[in-house]
């Protein structure tokens, strides 16, 4: 059925990136929609973003048809999000109606959109309030809600609940089948679930379709793409999967913080806004924005300095390649000599490093303003599988959508010597071979080709742990949400490709132009920062979940194929926006000493209490 053009709703910009992005299913109070593919979003509704950095490690990804990084479009009553899509010109962010079966509360009546028996009705003043009704139940339309049941599959494919297939089994199917959904009980469940034919009279259980033996049941996957209209092969078989499923959509993601990578004041500028200037043909464009203000870092520089800063940065754009490696360049300017470093977007303080902690952390870092800029490539579903991500295009992408973000963090590396000693000790040697076989036989399970690769290291897995040990403890007092701090984890042994790196970034951002508000970098003043690192090393000796969480290896669970040790949401877990690996690499044993294993703790000889 065709539907009108209309506003839906809103929704704030970064949320695109992680609860309202491409591919990704949003309820509304009356109404189930996914954001549509790239290929339908109005592009001069959105504006560049300016971060050569992201922009390369993008391409190093997706390749060189990614021309630009753009911000979500804008309607034109400043409200980001959109309507359903339509041929016309649109404004905001496009979504379409998804699932397309609708349930009458009323008399339980189970349809597609395309049965005839619904109307839309619009709502001009609550836009979020616009719904479907059920026309002929009654003498008063009822109003329709979204079947709350899908399938989807690990391929990063999702589809309607096979309603029909499943209610007739092997028997022969009707003509034209009219189904309903039944509830027997009040809890919701799904063995009080059932789905029944009015015209063949057959009825089955929902509870059929779940579980091991319940999934041969299901048909195989379509390899439907709602977001691309369109249909691939696919061999998986069909998962059945609640409407709002937390494991129904995973952003794929790539950020980069604003540093200053060039000491010279006017290049650093040329390259932030390097969207704009690449592809200047003149000095007279660049004097033209200049004239107009859209270059306010550059405002006391002359057109003349800044057209040869733009042709030597063409040269050197040109002789390099673009790499998706995007942390050394910022583990350099946090780890540097420099006690301070301030520019437009990005203001970095040393502090004191802890007493009780001299010889395991060597550098603190207060950033007290910073500019994160996040891109989405991709997107998951069911699992986080680096391996299958989904395209939010059909053919070649020539932006990727991005935001950016402002705020403040706290910069924390521990002593490399201190840590190389740990992780090549004899007593660690075990810990590595477990590690190492739990991320071989993950990626197998997943069907990678090349199984071995990507392996962080113990490093990773103590710079991780302790990352998220610190989290969980700084947002009981810093004044933000452990939702809303996350991690950038600078992590690279010695005699791998590049400088060795032993820290990690928390830090936490807003779209706000004004970024937060310093309660996150008040916290890493020096005693303050000690007693936080001691109260969440005290915190990690006992879990409420032990001993079952101390006793938990890499890959001890019922598949053998899990990348976390003694780490649960008791203890370490964290948010899925906090998170940059998916809570996978966590182990508190690797901190301190846990009733299960004490040969591990880096942290061993210091007295936490």
């Amino acid at each position: 059925m065709t539907l009108p053009q209309t506003k839906l709703g809103t929704v704030r910009p970064s949320q695109t990136q992680y609860m309202a992005g491409v591919g990704c299913v949003i309820d509304l109070p009356n109404l189930s929609v996914m954001v549509m593919g790239l290929d339908d979003w109005p592009r001069d509704a959105c504006a560049p973003i300016d971060e050569p950095r992201l922009l390369a490690a993008v391409q190093g990804l997706l390749g060189p048809n990614v021309q630009r990084l753009l911000s979500p479009p804008i309607s034109e009553d400043d409200g980001p999000h959109r309507s359903m899509h339509t041929d016309g010109v649109e404004r905001g962010l496009p979504v379409g109606i998804f699932p397309r079966w609708l349930r009458c509360p009323r008399c339980n009546f189970l349809g597609p959109l395309n049965s005839g028996v619904f109307d839309f009705q619009a709502n001009d003043i609550r836009p979020e309030k616009a719904h479907f009704v059920h026309r002929t139940c009654g003498p008063r339309p009822v109003r329709a809600l979204p079947a709350r049941f899908l399938v989807a599959c690990e391929n990063g494919h999702v589809d309607d609940f096979p309603w029909v297939e499943i209610v007739h089994g092997d028997h022969p199917r009707c003509e034209r089948p009219v189904l309903e959904l039944r509830e027997g009980g009040v809890s919701g469940e799904v063995a009080d679930v059932f789905i029944a034919c009015r015209v063949c009279d057959r009825s089955v259980p929902l509870a059929v379709v779940f579980g091991e033996e319940g999934r041969a049941a299901m048909p195989q996957c379509r390899g439907r793409r709602p977001h691309l209209r369109d249909f691939e092969t696919c061999e998986e078989r069909a998962t059945p999967i609640l409407l709002g499923a937390s494991n129904l959509w995973f952003a794929d993601q790539l950020s980069a913080l604003s540093i200053p990578l060039a000491s010279d004041p006017l290049t650093h500028a040329v390259k932030h806004y390097w969207e704009r200037l690449s592809e200047a043909p003149s000095i007279d464009v660049v004097r033209y924005l200049l004239q107009r203000g859209e270059l306010p870092a550059l405002r006391d520089a002359t057109a003349e300095d800044v057209w040869a800063a733009v042709l030597a940065e063409r040269q050197g754009v040109a002789a390099d390649q673009p790499t998706p490696d995007l942390k050394p360049p910022e583990w350099r300017v946090f780890s540097g000599p420099e006690t301070s470093r301030i520019e437009a977007d990005f203001k970095l303080t040393r502090a004191p490093t802890p007493a009780r902690l001299v010889g395991l952390v060597e550098r603190v870092g207060l950033v007290e303003r910073l500019r994160a800029v996040t891109a989405l490539i991709g997107f998951y579903r069911i699992a986080y599988d680096d391996t299958r991500r989904m395209r939010l295009s059909r053919g070649a992408a020539s932006f990727a959508p991005a935001t950016e973000t402002r705020g403040e963090g706290i910069f924390i590396s521990l002593h490399e010597e201190t840590v190389a000693r740990w992780e090549s000790s004899r007593a660690v040697e075990p810990l590595v071979h477990e590690l190492r076989a739990a991320h071989v036989r993950w990626r197998r399970a997943r069907g990678a080709d090349q199984p071995e690769i990507g392996f962080p290291g113990v490093r990773y897995l103590l710079l991780h742990s302790l990352s998220h040990a610190l989290m969980r403890e700084l947002a009981l007092e810093c004044g933000y949400s452990s939702a809303s701090i996350r991690e950038r984890i600078y992590s690279n042994a010695p005699g791998g490709d590049g400088d060795p790196m032993a820290g990690f970034l928390l830090y936490t951002a807003a779209p706000d132009s004004e970024g937060t508000l310093g309660g996150l970098v008040k916290q890493g003043q020096p005693a303050e920062l000690e007693r936080h690192v001691l109260a969440a090393l005290d915190h990690m000796r006992l879990c409420a979940s032990d001993p079952l969480c101390g006793e938990h290896h890499f890959g001890s669970d019922l598949a053998g194929v899990s990348l976390h040790g003694a780490a649960c949401h008791a203890c370490l877990f964290a948010a899925e926006t906090s998170c940059e690996k998916g809570n996978r690499y966590l182990d508190r044993s690797v901190l301190v000493q846990t009733l299960a294993r004490d040969a591990f703790a880096f942290f061993a000889g210091l007295n936490v209490r």
